[in-house]
């Protein structure tokens, strides 16, 4: 089901199923909404989307999730709201059969963004 050799991220979605393009469609859409200035990208065979130079947050579509991709700071940092979803260290599953939860995916790149700035100013002093 994975699309191994997307050239762009509308190429990698629309190598799925319309319910799955539509469910990615959202994700990116979240994305873009915070940071509308970031570069999409694909790394790691993955949308990817860029800020500063710096990976800001990877998703992925699989058979039966979404695998969600935001650091394990972005991770740990959300633990409670994250806890109902399976997690590894830098990742989190959301179901595909569940409502993708677009308001906690803002706020985790919310989040992000202003590590990757914060990060980026200090780097320039």
């Amino acid at each position: 089901m994975q699309n191994n050799t997307a050239m762009d991220i509308d190429d990698y979605i629309a190598g799925f199923p319309g319910e799955v393009q539509d469910l990615l469609q959202q994700i990116r859409a979240a994305i873009q909404k915070v940071v509308p200035g970031a570069q999409e990208d694909i790394k790691y065979a993955i949308p990817t989307f860029v800020l500063n130079g710096k990976n800001l947050v990877h998703f992925a579509a699989f058979k039966h999730h979404i695998g969600f991709y935001p650091t394990p700071t972005g991770i740990e940092s959300f633990k409670k709201e994250l806890s109902k979803y399976k997690q590894g260290k830098g990742s989190v599953q959301f179901p595909l059969d569940q409502p993708m939860p677009l308001k906690l995916i803002t706020e985790i790149v919310t989040f992000n963004v202003a590590r990757n700035v914060e990060a980026a100013g200090k780097k320039r002093k």
